[in-house]
C-alpha cells in the first residue's frame, strides 16, 4: 500500500496501490486434504490457454481426449529448465520432483487449478477470462496508440458519478450531495472561529453547506449481432481463421475491454440465421454457424436480429444505443407478419419458399447448442437467395425494420467480413437510409477494427459532454 499523502496538497490526487502478483507471474498451486494437485510453469500455462484459445473457437470443437494430446505437444516441444529464469530454485525443484512422482494429464492439472471443467463446454469461467484476456493484448498491442486509447472526461459538475472530493453547496443543486460530515465540521469551525459556544443543535448556515463533486458518466448499450449463416465458416485468404472464428475472437477481446474499463457500459451479443438468439458473452466461443440441410436456418434474416435487438434496447435506460450487425453477406430472408402477405408473394413468385421452425428443431437447438430462438419476433419466414444481389421485398421489409430502430432512437453500425466486395451495394444503402456506418474489411482485421470503434465511440461521446 502506498505512502500517505497530506491532505494540504490540493495538487495531488489520492490513489491507493494494492500490491498483487499476478497469477500467470508465479507458479500456481492448490491443495486438496494436503495433497499436490497442480503447478504448471506460467510461461507454459500461457502456452497452454493460447492452445486451448484456438481450439474452443473451432467450428468443429476438440473433446478433452483430442485437447489433452494437443497440450502434451507442445509440453514435449518446450524443453522447460528446473528454473526456467527464475529465483526461487527451490521452488523449481519441488515442482520438478512432485510432477515427476505424481503423473497426471494436462486436463486434470489444469481442471484441478480452475481453467477447464468435465463438460461439453469445457472452458470454465476462469479459463474463459484468461484466454480472453490473452486475446485483448494481442489486439491492443496491434491498435495505434495515437488513434485510440482510454478517454476519460475531465468535467466537473452535474453528473451521475459521486467523487470523494467536495465543493461549496450552490443554490438550486441537488441537495441529496450534500457532503454532511464536512458541512458539520464547517459550522464547527466557523463557530469556533467566533469563540462562540459549540451548542447541539448546531446552527447550520448555507455558506457552511458542502457538497459532493460529480463527473458525467456516459455509458453504452450495445447490441453485436453476429451472422451464423453458413457461408460464415469459410476460411479466410488472409488467415488460418473462419469468418465466425475471426468474429467470435473479436467478440470475445471486446467483452474482456468492457468488463475492465467500461463496467458501466451494457453489451448484449445476439446470434442469427434465419431466425435469432440471444447469446451469452461466456458462451461466444462455442458459437456455431447453422448447418444447411433439414431445416433453413442457415439462411440470412436481419430483420429478426433487429427486432430482437430493438427488444432489448427498449429495456436499457443507457441514452446511447446502438446495433452493430457483423456479417458476410446481404439479406436473404425476412418475416412474414400476416396470411396477406403469404399470398401477395405466392401470386408474384409462385416457387417461393416459407420456413416456420418446428418444435423438434427448436428444442434441438436449445439441446445441442443453448440457443433459445426467438419465435416471438415472428415464426413464418420468407426465403430467398440471389446470387450478390438481395430480393427485393426481402430489402424493403430489412430496411423498414432498421428505420423502427433508427425512429426508436437507436443507431445502426455494419461491419462487412468478406472478401466479396460486390455485397457492399446494399449494406450501403441500407446505412445511408438509417444515417449509419458501414465497414468494409477483411476478417482477419475485425478484432482491430471493432475494438477502436467501440473505444471511437467512447471518445466521441465524451467530447460532446464537455
Amino acid at each position: 500500500m502506498s505512502a500517505p499523502i497530506s491532505s494540504s496538497d490540493k495538487s495531488i490526487k489520492k490513489f491507493t496501490y494494492i500490491g498483487i502478483r499476478s497469477a500467470f507471474e508465479k507458479y500456481e498451486s492448490a491443495s486438496r486434504d494436503g495433497e499436490f494437485v497442480a503447478r504448471i510453469p506460467p510461461k507454459l500455462l500461457n502456452k497452454y490457454l493460447e492452445i486451448i484459445g484456438r481450439e474452443v473457437m473451432r467450428e468443429e470443437i476438440a473433446s478433452l481426449y483430442e485437447l489433452e494430446k494437443k497440450l502434451q505437444a507442445v509440453k514435449e516441444s518446450s524443453n522447460y529448465s528446473v528454473n526456467d529464469g527464475r529465483q526461487d530454485t527451490q521452488y523449481d525443484v519441488e515442482f520438478s520432483t512432485n510432477t515427476m512422482e505424481k503423473e497426471s494429464s494436462i486436463i486434470t492439472e489444469l481442471q484441478q487449478l480452475g481453467y477447464l471443467k468435465d463438460s461439453g463446454k469445457w472452458l470454465s469461467k476462469k479459463g474463459f477470462l484468461a484466454v480472453g484476456v490473452r486475446l485483448l493484448r494481442d489486439v491492443m498491442k496491434a491498435l495505434n496508440s495515437g488513434k485510440t486509447g482510454m478517454h476519460e472526461t475531465a468535467s466537473i459538475g452535474s453528473g451521475s458519478l459521486v467523487l470523494d472530493s467536495s465543493r461549496r453547496y450552490e443554490m438550486g443543486d441537488d441537495i441529496r450531495l450534500l457532503n454532511v460530515p464536512r458541512s458539520i465540521l464547517n459550522a464547527v469551525e466557523r463557530i469556533s472561529k467566533a469563540k462562540k459556544d459549540l451548542i447541539i443543535p448546531l446552527e447550520i448556515l448555507v455558506d457552511d453547506l458542502e457538497e459532493y463533486d460529480t463527473k458525467q458518466e456516459v455509458t453504452m448499450s450495445v447490441v453485436y449481432c453476429i451472422d451464423l449463416s453458413s457461408t460464415m465458416r469459410y476460411s479466410t485468404m488472409y488467415s488460418g481463421m473462419s469468418r465466425i472464428e475471426a468474429a467470435k475472437r473479436a467478440l470475445w477481446s471486446l467483452y474482456l475491454l468492457n468488463q475492465k474499463y467500461f463496467s458501466s457500459d451494457s453489451i448484449y451479443i445476439i446470434g442469427f440465421g434465419a431466425l435469432a438468439s440471444r447469446v451469452s458473452a461466456f458462451d461466444i466461443p462455442y458459437l456455431k454457424t447453422f448447418e444447411p440441410g433439414s431445416d433453413f436456418l442457415h439462411y440470412t434474416n436481419y430483420q429478426a436480429a433487429f427486432r430482437l435487438a430493438r427488444r432489448i434496447l427498449s429495456k436499457d435506460s443507457s441514452m446511447n444505443r446502438r446495433i452493430v450487425m457483423i456479417t458476410d453477406g446481404h439479406p436473404s430472408a425476412c418475416f412474414i407478419d400476416s396470411n396477406n402477405e403469404k399470398e401477395k408473394i405466392i401470386s408474384q413468385r409462385p416457387y417461393s419458399e416459407f420456413y416456420s421452425p418446428e418444435k423438434r428443431t427448436i428444442e434441438k437447438m436449445k439441446k445441442n447448442f443453448d440457443l433459445e430462438l426467438d419465435i416471438s419476433s415472428g415464426r413464418t419466414v420468407y426465403l430467398c437467395y440471389r446470387y450478390r444481389q438481395v430480393d427485393q421485398y426481402i430489402g424493403e421489409k430489412t430496411i423498414l425494420e432498421a428505420k423502427k430502430c433508427r425512429n426508436a432512437g437507436i443507431e445502426i453500425d455494419t461491419i462487412m467480413i468478406s472478401e466479396e466486395d460486390t455485397l457492399l451495394g446494399y449494406v450501403n444503402e441500407l446505412e445511408k437510409l438509417v444515417k449509419g456506418r458501414s465497414y468494409y474489411i477483411n476478417p482477419s482485421e475485425i478484432d482491430k477494427i471493432l475494438l477502436t470503434d467501440y473505444l471511437s465511440r467512447k471518445r466521441i461521446m465524451l467530447s460532446s459532454h464537455n
